[in-house]
């Protein structure tokens, strides 16, 4: 039998280091200091007899023998998690779920995703980022992130990607800006306002540049925002006509206080999607991205099995 020279935290931090890339970047996702970690590392490399990692300066790079000995070490920690699962005890889960998401999300379904995983895992942490999906997809390539909600399209294609669901456009303004220009204006008349909308570097902002390009309308006139939240009280206030999600202005929509305009033109759906690697990630993180699929969309009746 397994002796208790090797302990779990052990094999954690060892896959910690790596999936990192430092000893440092391991402590702070595991929520304790470099010298454990490297306590750790050394314990176990001891107890195995055996070298796992060469450390440079600034980074480590596994030995070939470490290269097996990891794939190893993830199967013990899987098995350790998948018994816990499987005896119901997932209060004796007390991990950190380091979780990237969009503004976007954070707006509108996050507080239900967090509720729905508060039931599945009473303890578990979560440790969360909010911003660009562009920047939420490179802290995730780091093995800065376990999971990802974020919309496409993605640089990389070397993560599990679940789709979550869709997000439409619609542009809106306000009564007394709807007043000067009409419910139905023209791509003319839109655009001798200031246009209020998602940050130049996304696809919606790409696309929004080519159609008034294509129209032969000035550019000038649109306003890009990395903190889309920011934009509804500019709307509200009169300040522009705003493009943008429609689920994030959905309440003032409904109370009267912006006014939804009949345009021929939208930029395509913002498509989101959870993103995890499946080949590093401990099992909850695949059951948390079935929870933001219920999340999203409340509406369908999905079966969750914890």
């Amino acid at each position: 039998m397994i002796k208790s020279q090797i302990t779990l935290k052990q094999l954690e931090a060892f896959a910690f280091v790596v999936d990192t890339g430092t000893f440092r970047a391991a402590a702070t996702a595991l929520g304790t200091t470099q010298p454990n970690i490297s306590a750790r590392i050394s314990a176990l490399e001891s107890a195995l007899d055996t070298t796992l990692l060469i450390r440079d300066a600034g980074s480590v790079r596994l030995t070939s023998k470490g290269k097996r000995l990891l794939e190893k070490a993830r199967q013990v920690l899987w098995a350790g998690e998948a018994l816990i699962e499987e005896a119901g005890q997932q209060v004796l889960i007390e991990e950190r779920l380091r979780l990237g998401v969009t503004e976007l999300v954070a707006c509108t379904w996050l507080q239900e995703f967090l509720r729905l995983l508060k039931g599945a895992y009473p303890k578990l942490r979560v440790q969360l980022e909010v911003d660009l999906s562009s920047v939420i997809e490179a802290r995730l390539m780091e093995g800065q992130l376990d999971l990802a909600f974020q919309n496409d399209p993605f640089k990389s294609s070397a993560f599990a990607s679940e789709a979550l669901g869709a997000e439409s456009y619609c542009w809106v303004a306000n009564p007394n800006l709807i007043a000067e220009i009409g419910r139905s204006p023209r791509a003319g008349d839109l655009f001798q306002h200031t246009i209020l909308t998602h940050s130049k570097d996304t696809q919606a902002g790409h696309a929004l540049h080519a159609f008034a390009e294509s129209q032969g309308l000035g550019r000038h006139q649109i306003v890009h925002s990395s903190a889309l939240s920011a934009c509804v009280p500019m709307v509200l206030e009169g300040l522009g006509i705003a493009l943008l999600p429609k689920t994030l202005v959905r309440c003032e929509i409904a109370s009267g206080n912006l006014l939804e305009i009949a345009f021929d033109w939208l930029p395509d759906p913002l498509s989101f999607y959870a993103r995890y690697a499946p080949s590093r990630a401990p099992l909850f993180v695949a059951k948390a991205a079935k929870l933001a699929s219920r999340a999203m969309n409340p509406a369908k009746d999905e079966v969750y099995d914890k």
